[in-house]
């Protein structure tokens, strides 16, 4: 019974980790309709500490569309991704938490369709709910904690030791 017991952990952390991949395909590519499929009906969203807003999935989705138009180039690098599962019988339970961190490069094409280098990258922590649901994991609340954000034209200030 054991090894059925890890077998489903693996499975199940395979599959959180796949959705929280596929929520940042989604935001890179713009795919707004695969983004709202990846929360439960009732799924949040919080980007208020990004300067964002914080809605149901479905509102922060159309948002998103408008805001990141600004930003065609955008690579969101979600790593250092620590999982936990809900437990309940001494088996894997129907919830998962996520924390991991992010950092995010955006910036404008370039002319003609060429990419660009970008110019604005902010990076800090996620914290994913998700749920085990019919149709698999879906996440029912992501709530993003920006750390840190560095402007076009600004430079780091040196650190002195």
């Amino acid at each position: 019974m054991t090894q059925r017991v890890e077998l489903a952990t693996v499975r199940d952390r395979l599959a959180v980790d796949g959705l929280v991949t596929e929520y940042a395909v989604a935001m890179d590519d713009g795919d707004w309709q695969a983004y709202r499929g990846l929360f439960t009906p009732a799924g949040r969203v919080d980007y208020r500490s990004a300067g964002g807003i914080e809605g149901n999935a479905g509102t922060v989705a159309g948002w998103l569309a408008e805001s990141l138009e600004a930003f065609p180039v955008r690579q969101h690098l979600i790593v250092n991704r620590r999982v936990r599962f809900g437990i309940w019988e001494q088996d894997t339970g129907d919830t998962a938490q996520v924390q991991a961190d992010y950092v995010n490069p955006m910036g404008p094409g370039g002319q003609d369709g060429a990419s660009a280098a970008p110019d604005f990258v902010c990076g800090g922590r996620c914290a994913f709910a998700l749920l085990r649901t019919e149709d698999g994991w879906r996440l029912s609340e992501v709530v993003v904690r920006e750390k840190w954000r560095r402007l076009p034209g600004l430079r780091a200030t040196p650190v002195i030791n």
